[in-house]
C-alpha cells in the first residue's frame, strides 16, 4: 500500500473513532435534553433551569469534540504504528523498532514485547540463512568429489588400482557426507529437546577407554601418543550421548596434534558429585577470536583440517553436554595447545 493511501486510511480510522465518541455523547445529551424539556412543560423545572441546562450540553458538546480528538490521536496513533510496523515485519522486514515517549504503559509494554519478538525474529533469520548457506557448502564439496571421481571411473583405459583408488575416493566422500547428514539430525533433535535421553547407570572411565580403542587407527597411523590418567567414575546419563562426547573430544585433539605428539586425558571425580574430564593436545593452540566460536555450528578456525571434518563435532559437545546440565570450556593460546573441560554435575 503506498503511503499516501496509508495516511489517508488512518486519518478515516481518527476520523471514524472521534465520530463515534462524538455521536454517543450527542444522543445522550439529547436523550437528557428531552427529559429536561419534558419537565420544563410539565411546570416542574423553571426557564432559568432550562437554559442552565441547555448551556451546559452545549458546552459539554464542545469539550466532547475536543477530547474525542485528543483521545484518537493519543490511543489511535500507537495502535496504527503497531498495525503498520506489524505488516512489514509480515513481509520480512526485521529491522523495524518502534519507539513511544508518551506516558501509557499499556502502549510502552506493547511496544518492548514488539521491539523483543522482532529481535528474535530477526536473530532467527539470521541464523537460518546461516545455517543453510554453511550447509549448501559442506554438501557441495563431497558431492563435487563424487562427481569427478565417478565421470573419472567411466573411463574404460583405467587400470584396476586407478578404479580402486577414485572408489575409495567416492567411499571416503559418501562417509563424509552420511556423517554430516547424521550430526545435523542429532544437532536438530537436541536443539528441539526431542532426543529420548534415557538415562543409564555407566563408569565414564571404561567409556572413554572404549573411545580410544574406537580410534586407535586414527592415532596410531599420525604417531600420537595417548597419555591416560582415568579415575573410577560411575555416573547416570545417556551412554550413546556421551560417548559422542568423547569421541568428538579425542578425534579433535589427534586432529590438531602434530606427528608424533602426545594427547592427553584426564578424568576425575568432583567432591560434589558428578565428574570432569579434560582432553588436551599439544598441537598449535587457538587465538581469542577462534575460541569466542569453536563450539558454533560449521565453524573450522583451522582451513588446513577443513577436509577433515565438518565443524559440527563441538557444537555436538557443547549440546549433549548441557542436555545433561553440564559445560564445556575451552584453554588455549597459539603455540600452546587446546584444552577442552567438561564438567558434568551430579545426577539425581
Amino acid at each position: 500500500m503506498p503511503a499516501e493511501a496509508r495516511a489517508s486510511r488512518h486519518r478515516r480510522i481518527r476520523l471514524y473513532y472521534a465520530a463515534i465518541v462524538f455521536g454517543v455523547m450527542t444522543l445522550s445529551l439529547a436523550v437528557a435534553g428531552c427529559v429536561a424539556a419534558v419537565l420544563y412543560f410539565t411546570g416542574v423545572w423553571p426557564s432559568i433551569a432550562l437554559f442552565a441546562f441547555l448551556s451546559l450540553a452545549g458546552a459539554s458538546l464542545v469539550i466532547a469534540a475536543v477530547v474525542s480528538g485528543i483521545i484518537s490521536r493519543r490511543v489511535l496513533k500507537p495502535m496504527l504504528r503497531l498495525s503498520e510496523a506489524s505488516r512489514r515485519v509480515a513481509q520480512g522486514d526485521f529491522t523495524v523498532r518502534l519507539g513511544y515517549t508518551g506516558h501509557l504503559e499499556e502502549v510502552q509494554a506493547t511496544y518492548r514485547s514488539f521491539n523483543d519478538m522482532v529481535a528474535e525474529l530477526d536473530a532467527t533469520e539470521t541464523l537460518r540463512n546461516d545455517f543453510v548457506a554453511s550447509v549448501s557448502h559442506e554438501f557441495k564439496t563431497p558431492i563435487s568429489a563424487i562427481e569427478g571421481y565417478a565421470t573419472l571411473l567411466q573411463d574404460a583405459q583405467l587400470d584396476e588400482a586407478e578404479r580402486r583408488e577414485y572408489a575409495a575416493h567416492i567411499l571416503a566422500a559418501a562417509g563424509r557426507l552420511s556423517a554430516l547428514v547424521s550430526n545435523i539430525l542429532l544437532l536438530s533433535k537436541l536443539d528441539n529437546g526431542a532426543y529420548p535421553a534415557a538415562p543409564d547407570t555407566l563408569r565414564l572411565d571404561e567409556q572413554i577407554r572404549r573411545a580410544l580403542v574406537l580410534l586407535e587407527p586414527r592415532w596410531s597411523q599420525k604417531g600420537v601418543e595417548p597419555d591416560v590418567a582415568l579415575d573410577s567414575v560411575r555416573y547416570t546419563g545417556s551412554e550413546a550421548l556421551l560417548m559422542q562426547v568423547w569421541v568428538n573430544l579425542v578425534d579433535n585433539a589427534v586432529k590438531f596434534s602434530p606427528p608424533g605428539g602426545t594427547v592427553r586425558v584426564r578424568l576425575s571425580a568432583l567432591p560434589e558429585g558428578g565428574a570432569e574430564a579434560v582432553v588436551s593436545d599439544d598441537g598449535e593452540g587457538m587465538t581469542a577470536e577462534t575460541q569466542r566460536h569453536i563450539f558454533d555450528k560449521f565453524y573450522q578456525g583451522d582451513s588446513s583440517h577443513r577436509a577433515e571434518g565438518n565443524g559440527l563435532g563441538l557444537s555436538l559437545v557443547r549440546a549433549i553436554v548441557r542436555l545433561h546440565g553440564g559445560e564445556v570450556t575451552v584453554q588455549s593460546a597459539p603455540g600452546a595447545g587446546a584444552a577442552f573441560t567438561v564438567r558434568l554435575p551430579a545426577q539425581p
